[in-house]
């Protein structure tokens, strides 16, 4: 149900970034949801919540309810296929909740999501399944980056939601 949705009522598009002086699009389609006045920038290019879609919204509140938080936007991700990831990383903008957590959703294909300590260099493989929730803290992003190891052999979408903490 949610996969099919989220596909079909989300307005999908491509990034637009900025790496190394050079401007892409990305592989990836995104779409940015959210609570009025909410945005952040990424890639030095400001990005301005949409208000939230009824699925989304939907989402967010069955989500609040199970972890007993609240979030005020949503970074949507759509993967077409997995010879499409996302490098190693941290979720640090400035524009994030010192203390916040960030609850990610996965739907769709089945994908290796992967985490690597900063300092010890320890990996560890997470198979996101349709349907999968990982919370991370802001202490978890200090101490961790993580990536979307590309996988050439799925040819099914993923889609991916990240409900976050912005600071209004």
């Amino acid at each position: 149900m949610y996969p099919d949705q989220l596909l079909n009522e989300i307005a999908w598009k491509h990034d637009e970034l900025t790496l190394y002086g050079k401007k892409i699009i990305t592989r990836r389609q995104v779409a940015f949801e959210g609570d009025e006045h909410i945005s952040y920038t990424y890639s030095k290019q400001q990005k301005i919540a949409t208000p939230w879609s009824d699925v989304v919204l939907e989402l967010k509140q069955k989500l609040e309810k199970e972890i007993n938080t609240q979030f005020n936007g949503c970074l949507l991700n759509l993967y077409d296929a997995g010879k499409i990831g996302m490098a190693w990383h941290s979720d640090n903008e400035q524009e994030l909740a010192s203390e916040g957590i960030i609850a990610s959703l996965s739907f769709g294909a089945t994908r290796t999501f992967q985490l690597k300590h900063k300092q010890s260099g320890e990996k560890i493989d997470i198979k996101l399944e349709n349907g999968s929730l990982v919370v991370m803290d802001m202490h978890s992003q200090k101490h961790w980056i993580h990536q979307l190891k590309k996988e050439p052999k799925i040819k099914e979408p993923r889609i991916n939601l990240t409900f976050r903490q912005f600071i209004k």
